[in-house]
């Protein structure tokens, strides 16, 4: 509740100053009370910080009648949350119900009865008190659960990594290069955020892959090169099929990172845009901190070696047109490679 004092803030709208000083007389020794005598200025009072808790609103006002105030009201999503009760002499059915279809929470037909508005004031109140507790409660629930959820899917990302990777920091690593690059071609921040949580997923399929495979310190022959490419599919079936937008990038990501431009990849040979953007942002990444971290089969390229195979396989395993970007980035990869670096 918004408090002055410890009172609650109910604004009443109404074009006759006598029928405010009325509603004034009533609520003022309990509740903080402001008034509009018009729609534009009952919208502009609603919109201040802090927001009243409470409206009481006429509806026969000129140029913008209730109706059209209570749209606005409910349209606006600073706004749409206040409970709003008709105060009118309009008293018909019809008037009724398209007030509560509008969204007012209340009807108090005019001439007012003081221990009626009392009672109704102090009703929605508490219900609006309880609504947003309620909310509060679900929203930090909920931020748990998704808590919980991200660190279930970052450590089970670094459980499939520790199988060639003695510390997990891989795919920390790469996860922070998703996200600078995504920044760095401008995409959204809500998208930008999800791909840094979804990357860590993306060999998590390596789980299913034998170790004489996955450690082997040489060079794959052909029936264990397919075995390898089989920890798409896997991963793809460890993800699931979800209602997440988390866990749906996660598994795109899965199960496109080793597709290559020019269609050269694994595991369905899609071709340029045809990849999934944060497929190929994510490749990028993930080839960069494999290439510049000592594996069993090599040890670590330096940085420079790193970006000119970059560059010299843009348009053929990489986008064109995001190594640039990812070159022009390397400062802040670098930060997030010393950060994380490798332990002995």
């Amino acid at each position: 509740m918004n408090q002055e004092h410890g009172a609650a803030t109910v604004l009443v709208v109404d074009d006759t100053p006598e029928n405010i000083d009325i509603i004034n007389g009533i609520l003022r020794s309990r509740y903080r009370v402001k008034a509009a005598l018009n729609g534009a200025k009952a919208l502009q009072i609603a919109e201040r910080t802090p927001a009243p808790d409470l409206i009481l609103l006429d509806i026969m006002m000129p140029e913008m009648d209730g109706y059209e105030v209570i749209r606005r009201l409910k349209s606006n999503p600073r706004t749409a949350g206040i409970p709003v009760i008709f105060v009118t002499a309009r008293s018909e059915v019809a008037d009724e119900q398209l007030g509560f279809e509008l969204g007012a929470v209340d009807y108090i037909t005019k001439p007012v009865s003081p221990p009626i508005v009392e009672a109704r004031v102090r009703t929605h109140l508490a219900l609006y008190d309880q609504n947003r507790a309620l909310e509060q409660k679900v929203l930090e629930r909920t931020e748990e659960l998704n808590r919980t959820r991200l660190e279930i899917i970052r450590r089970l990302g670094r459980a499939a990594e520790y199988k060639d990777n003695e510390t997990g920091r891989h795919v920390i690593r790469m996860s922070h290069y998703s996200r600078i690059l995504a920044e760095a071609v401008g995409m959204p921040d809500e998208w930008t955020r999800r791909l840094f949580e979804a990357a860590p997923m993306h060999d998590v399929g390596k789980i299913g892959i034998p170790d004489r495979v996955l450690l082997k310190p040489g060079k794959l022959d052909a029936d264990e090169w397919e075995t390898m490419k089989k920890h798409v599919e896997f991963g793809v079936q460890i993800i699931g099929d979800h209602g997440s937008e988390l866990l749906k990038m996660a598994s795109v990501i899965a199960q496109t990172h080793h597709e290559k431009w020019d269609g050269s990849g694994y595991p369905k040979g899609l071709r340029g845009e045809d990849i999934p953007l944060e497929g190929r942002i994510v490749a990028i990444a993930d080839v960069f901190d494999a290439l510049t971290t000592k594996r069993p089969y090599k040890d670590a390229w330096p940085v420079e070696r790193a970006v000119s195979l970059l560059q010299e396989e843009a348009g053929s395993h990489f986008d064109p047109g995001l190594v640039p970007h990812f070159v022009d980035s390397l400062p802040a990869l670098l930060e997030i490679r010393s950060e994380f670096g490798e332990t002995e």
